[in-house]
């Protein structure tokens, strides 16, 4: 594992308080492991048997009933997924697979448990992760169930802006599958929705979005801190990566 890699894994909110001591122990018996893309990383239902830390490339956290499957988020680096089953030791509720080429950093579950045990700051960033994990479940659940397919898209085009320093353009970080899988409706579905949204301020160009009338689409969205956030601080959540701002691109 590079230098430069194990720093920012340190300076992840899970990792960044605990001793030293604790954190060489925890990275030295870690795997460092490449997957080309589309490979299955865990089965939903399977024993966690490590933590994965994304340190390049990108993860689609997916599940599975019957014929039908769902996006739950996009891990990005430097990340970490899933922590709730490898502290509780427990089956993973959730599969995930490489999007692209991806470097992993697996972490044994034993091994994190028995840090958990000893490092008292280490266990209390634990919980502050889990329970960041909880609320941003709650705030998905929350999304999908108070509100129709263009004002999730809406809501979303206004998140990713916001987290684009306010920009008035961005592409949209990942394919519109995935969009639509993690808004929860069908690729048809979001791509009338993505249409419709030329009457509320916002208009879509391929994988661009453009807002065109920021004081509209807020109004027809009404994003609020309840759902919407912001309380995310570098965790994997259910969200999906930021956009890229494309303020030049359309010569803001």
């Amino acid at each position: 594992m590079r230098d430069s890699e194990l720093a920012d894994i340190r300076n992840l909110p899970l990792f960044r308080s605990m001793t030293e001591q604790n954190f060489v122990s925890l990275t030295r018996a870690a795997y460092d492991q490449t997957f080309p893309p589309q490979v299955k990383l865990i089965e939903e239902g399977a024993m966690a048997d490590f933590l994965h830390i994304v340190v390049e490339g990108s993860v689609e956290l997916f599940a599975g009933w019957r014929d039908r499957e769902t996006t739950l988020a996009v891990v990005r680096p430097v990340s970490t997924f899933i922590l709730a089953a490898c502290i509780k030791d427990a089956p993973y509720l959730m599969s995930a697979r490489t999007l692209e080429k991806t470097r992993i950093i697996l972490v044994p579950s034993v091994d994190l448990r028995a840090t958990f045990r000893i490092d008292p700051e280490f266990a209390m960033a634990t919980i502050s992760e889990l329970a960041m994990s909880y609320r941003s479940v709650v705030r998905h659940a929350k999304d999908l169930k108070l509100r129709n397919a263009r004002e999730r898209l809406a809501a979303y085009v206004l998140r990713q802006s916001q987290m684009a320093n306010g920009a008035v353009g961005f592409v949209l970080p990942i394919e519109k599958r995935l969009l639509a899988s993690f808004l929860g409706i069908t690729p048809e579905s979001l791509s009338r929705a993505m249409k419709s949204l030329q009457e509320v301020g916002a208009k879509v160009d391929g994988q661009r979005v453009i807002i065109t009338d920021r004081k509209a689409l807020e109004a027809y969205a009404q994003p609020t801190a309840l759902i919407d956030g912001p309380e995310y601080e570098g965790s994997a959540g259910f969200d999906l990566p930021d956009a890229r701002a494309e303020a030049e691109a359309i010569g803001l």
